[in-house]
């Protein structure tokens, strides 16, 4: 593969991989930047698109085996200045400009693979940590798709990307808001859960096998009070110890969890489902 050598910070690529790590939102509009070895591995393996891939001199080893696609622009950088575009306090030697997937209504509701509709609906989640972990978990345990609602942190902001170990080049995520969100969802004929801390169905009794979307609130504030009114049902996970709440992520992952037991039992022609446009 073709490497060609820059020296200056002020490449445009460079730049361009600056700024999309800095403005990650810009990622659910066309190019999005990643760094380290295990994501440029994971991008390659999803079956993105890459524009171009930056490696640091003396790094260039990190390269084999990766697969990366013959036509791809692969710039070699000293160190410290790819580390000057990087985000992580200990900047990795590698980093890609890659083309996040497009994801539509189809994906969302299982259209697609002719699956069961089991969707996360994100109401302003914020740590972006958190987001990463529940696209992990989310592709873990078979969910359909992750709706973000106005406010919510960006799915390619660094740390998310990061969190989710890969997971968001594979999950099918889309931005929208409650207004456009919910229609769907109830046309659909899914069941709209919203999370509570208490006082609420539990889990284990609520029916998760068939298409439903799980509403998960604000770290600080939960679920608005505005979308606990429109939700179908509301459903919480019962705790025996003395806490408040649970982590969003955790929340998210428990559920999933749940509702990927209960699938998992159902006969084998009940895990399909023609989802209503």
């Amino acid at each position: 593969m073709p490497l060609r050598i820059v020296q200056s910070k002020q490449n445009s690529r460079l730049k361009e991989l600056r700024a999309a790590l800095a403005r990650p939102g810009s990622g659910e509009r066309g190019v999005a930047g990643i760094e380290g070895p295990h994501l440029v591995a994971e991008a390659v393996r999803s079956g993105l698109a890459i524009d171009t891939v930056f490696v640091a001199q003396g790094s260039e080893r990190l390269l084999d085996g990766l697969g990366i696609p013959d036509e791809v622009e692969i710039l070699v950088l000293p160190q410290d200045i790819l580390a000057s575009a990087l985000a992580t306090e200990t900047p990795q030697p590698i980093a890609a400009l890659v083309r996040p997937p497009l994801w539509d209504w189809d994906h969302m509701l299982g259209l697609r693979r002719n699956t069961v509709p089991l969707i996360l609906v994100l109401a302003g989640l914020q740590d972006s940590g958190n987001l990463g972990t529940i696209l992990r978990s989310a592709e873990a345990f078979g969910a359909t798709g992750i709706v973000a609602l106005n406010g919510t942190v960006s799915a390619w902001n660094p740390k998310a990307v990061r969190a989710s170990a890969g997971s968001v080049f594979r999950v099918p995520y889309l931005t929208s808001t409650a207004e456009d969100c919910i229609p769907r969802l109830h046309r659909a004929e899914a069941t709209i859960f919203a999370t509570l801390s208490r006082a609420a169905q539990e889990a284990h009794q609520a029916n998760l096998a068939r298409p439903v979307a799980l509403i998960i609130g604000n770290e600080g504030n939960g679920v608005p009070g505005e979308l606990v009114v429109r939700a179908d049902s509301t459903i919480t996970i019962p705790c025996p110890g003395p806490v408040e709440s649970l982590n969003a992520a955790v929340a998210a992952s428990v559920l999933l969890y749940e509702a990927a037991r209960q699938r998992a039992a159902q006969p084998s022609g009940l895990r399909t489902a023609r989802a209503v446009r």
